[in-house]
């Protein structure tokens, strides 16, 4: 059997080279037909010369189809991958973080939680309904392993309107996580072991240990002594401090940076206080600093690849292939999934979107059960989860009134501004992506 990758947003270069990439070390997968699709042809043409160089460096017969089609690329894929953004840089990214700014709404990421992550789901879900709509139709059978933000809401609202559709929302903050640990501990990232739980980019280890030792102390120990958390291990910007305080205060460590969950919780960035942000080294605006950075490293990257004679392919520490392997071969295997919950955290509402370890084989991805996490934890959970179901409310009824419900009840946003100022905010933002958003969003801000 030769597997069909069906990549969706493949001008993502770098993720594609990292999945595809990872394929190409199996022996079930390495002979791969891989279809690339993206709207952009220059960035397509990029991401099919870095694919198939990988391909000859390896050695495999795989295969590599570049096409802006998106029903093309489909067609009969066992698996399909999606990595875009909705609106891009400019003028969506842009627009969620200059609009709140004058509100004195400040934000770091802003693609998750908060008005700027209400936004990007408002833009975001139908494009991948029509993808879920194309699968049913061309590739029912297929496994779509979704990796676009925000991933609780579209991993929710895919599970609302395709039931059926075999979908795992995937993420990389757990594994990055491990290896931040390890380097603030001194420890081969490889010997802790961890169990996690909760919803995507604010899920905890409830477990943590290096050899049968738990860790814990030795965080807690490390950060009240001041020495931890060390400089940054991936982002130079990007301090642990405020995952650090978060668990000396509800004793357990979140699995998504600090930048992140800076602004999913009301207590660091604060208007009057830039003690907090100074302290707690919180990165404003870090988003859109990021992408500004990567535009202009693009170029050059792109550049380099395209003189390279081979591209040399190291295995990275995504999810995507390995699972597809497990599918395929029927190797068990256990990765970190978002999927609609059915029961297997039943302290947080079904139907949510929760991130537990699950069990990969022939038989699809089947979340595990866990039933122990601490209740500080469940009860900041429900306020993500508060805001997470009203935007999925707001797109499956077409009712955008949910939209401003979300704001109201987001624990950042609702730290700062008044429902007033929400409202006022929220119109505002609908009223800028216009036609990026889906019909029954739209508005037109009175004269």
């Amino acid at each position: 059997m030769t597997v069909k990758l069906a990549f969706i947003g493949a001008g993502s270069t770098i993720f594609m080279k990292n999945i595809v990439g990872d394929m190409l070390h199996f022996p079930a997968l390495r002979d791969a037909r891989i279809a690339l699709m993206d709207i952009d042809p220059q960035r397509l043409e990029e991401s099919r010369m870095v694919a198939e160089k990988m391909i000859a460096t390896m050695g495999t017969g795989a295969t590599v189809e570049a096409t802006t089609d998106r029903a093309r690329a489909l067609d009969g894929a066992d698996f399909v991958v999606t990595a875009f953004q909705i609106g891009g840089y400019r003028p969506s990214t842009v627009i969620d973080f200059d609009i709140p700014k004058q509100y004195g709404l400040r934000q770091t990421i802003a693609d998750t939680l908060g008005v700027g992550g209400i936004m990007r789901g408002l833009r975001t879900v139908p494009h991948l309904w029509a993808v879920a709509a194309d699968m049913a139709r061309l590739c029912p059978d297929a496994t779509l392993l979704q990796y676009v933000n925000p991933m609780a809401i579209n991993t929710w609202a895919l599970a609302e309107r395709f039931p059926r559709l075999k979908q795992a929302g995937l993420c990389h903050s757990v594994q990055n996580t491990v290896e931040e640990i390890a380097h603030d501990l001194d420890l081969p990232a490889d010997e802790i072991r961890y169990r996690v739980a909760g919803v995507n980019h604010v899920a905890f280890f409830l477990k943590l240990e290096h050899r049968g030792r738990d860790l814990y102390p030795a965080l807690r120990d490390g950060y009240r002594a001041g020495r931890l958390p060390k400089p940054p291990l991936l982002m130079p910007r990007c301090w642990n401090k405020v995952r650090y305080e978060v668990m000396d205060h509800l004793g357990y460590f979140c699995t998504e940076s600090s930048e992140h969950l800076a602004e999913y919780v009301p207590w660091f960035v604060k208007d009057g206080r830039d003690d907090l942000i100074e302290e707690f080294r919180i990165p404003l605006d870090e988003y859109p600093l990021r992408c500004v950075e990567q535009a202009e490293g693009w170029a050059a990257q792109a550049k380099a690849l395209k003189a390279a004679a081979g591209i040399e392919v190291k295995k990275s520490h995504e999810f995507a292939a390995e699972m597809m392997n497990a599918i395929v071969t029927d190797a068990p295997y256990v990765a970190y999934a978002n999927l609609p919950n059915r029961g297997q955290i039943p302290q947080l509402p079904m139907g949510a979107a929760v991130e537990a370890p699950a069990l990969v084989d022939a038989n699809g991805v089947q979340p595990t059960t866990v039933s122990d996490i601490p209740p500080q934890l469940v009860a900041l959970m429900r306020t993500q989860i508060n805001v997470q179901e009203l935007v999925v409310r707001a797109l499956v009824e077409e009712n955008v009134d949910h939209v401003y419900h979300a704001a109201y009840m987001d624990p950042h946003t609702a730290a700062e501004l008044d429902l007033r100022q929400i409202r006022s905010l929220v119109t505002d933002l609908l009223a800028a992506h216009g036609d990026m958003l889906p019909a029954f969003a739209r508005v037109r801000k009175a004269a």
